[in-house]
């Protein structure tokens, strides 16, 4: 099965779809495909048969977004968590992903035409050596597409996202790169493995669990959060519809939190620099008070120069991971993420 499914909407639901889209409508939206196993026993077929089938509606659930303009959609393919099912089960797992990134390999043209890039989020040194390289592989091949984006969450857990990014920047730190009151909120977020991508407006979980399972957990704080109970298999153009409704019935107030956040943000980091100069002045001062247009004017400099550290930090972790993407089997986000 292809990773996009060809076709068009049937006339029921591009009507459909030509409403929906006359409100604000998501821009990135975050699957937690939940429900192959449970299909699996409902069905009375085996466990590989039930993420076969979750991985087809995954293809068919793309086509859906492309056709709704929705240009960027985040899936958890497989949490780091799941390593503690049985070896049998993981082991098809793998064989399965590599199945899957050995066709998108075959499909490029297809992909090419439709401008998906494909990017591979997690600690991938986790898996196996030759299915790190069929990643490698086929994220290279779509790196320079960028009509849309669908980031595959494999490896992953948020918290081992977060702590990876706690320890880069203390990394930076140690290395004299940045200071420790260079240290903020969005110097994180640069650092997680979604740094290239907007926060999803819409995260959807199906099966009925109301629970995130350690996904996203930084990036969906000001996220529509919607839990389906229909098994991912069995997901529908009109369960997706129904998200998106949820979604716009929901984005005024999801707006103005985000905003509200991100002057927040603004005004920390303002407060922050001013108590920087401020302990700076009373070391390096002559004793006489700096007039107003000096304070303002020593505060230009110093963001100014944080912002300096921040990017040349940015800059050179980039240069310690990127290497190491020559090397055969060894992928990792910064490789996948930024242009090498």
């Amino acid at each position: 099965m292809s990773w996009i499914r060809e076709g068009e909407l049937n006339l029921i639901e591009k009507l459909t779809a030509n409403i929906l889209k006359s409100g604000p409508m998501p821009k990135h939206v975050a699957f937690i495909m939940d429900g192959n196993r449970r299909y699996a026993r409902k069905r009375q077929v085996e466990r590989q048969e039930g993420h076969t089938q979750g991985f087809d509606k995954l293809a068919e659930t793309l086509r859906w977004c492309l056709n709704l303009n929705i240009l960027e959609v985040t899936v958890y393919a497989f949490s780091i968590e799941n390593f503690k099912r049985s070896k049998d089960e993981v082991d098809g797992l793998m064989e399965l992903a590599k199945q899957k990134f050995i066709k998108l390999l075959e499909e490029q043209e297809n992909l090419e035409k439709h401008g998906v890039c494909i990017r591979v989020l997690g600690d991938l040194t986790l898996l196996p050596l030759d299915l790190q390289q069929h990643i490698a592989r086929a994220v290279v091949a779509t790196r320079s597409h960028n009509k849309c984006f669908l980031n595959v969450c494999f490896a992953y857990t948020s918290r081992h996202e977060i702590a990876n990014a706690v320890r880069e920047m203390a990394w930076g730190v140690e290395q004299g790169h940045i200071k420790s009151s260079d240290v903020s909120e969005a110097l994180l977020s640069q650092c997680l493995y979604s740094s290239n991508s907007p926060n999803p407006d819409l995260l959807i979980r199906t099966s009925g669990e109301v629970r995130l399972s350690d996904f996203l957990l930084w990036q969906t704080s000001h996220s529509c959060l919607v839990f389906q109970s229909v098994l991912w298999p069995e997901y529908t153009f009109w369960n997706l519809c129904e998200a998106i409704l949820q979604y716009q019935l929901n984005y005024r107030p999801l707006q103005k939190a985000r905003d509200q956040h991100q002057e927040d943000q603004a005004i920390q980091q303002l407060e922050a620099d001013r108590a920087c100069v401020a302990e700076l002045i009373q070391h390096c001062g002559n004793g006489n008070p700096l007039d107003a247009q000096r304070r303002q004017e020593a505060l230009l400099q110093y963001t100014a120069s944080r912002e300096e550290r921040v990017q040349d930090f940015l800059c050179a972790l980039h240069l310690l991971i990127a290497p190491l993407s020559l090397r055969p089997g060894y992928i990792h986000h910064h490789c996948i993420n930024k242009s090498v």
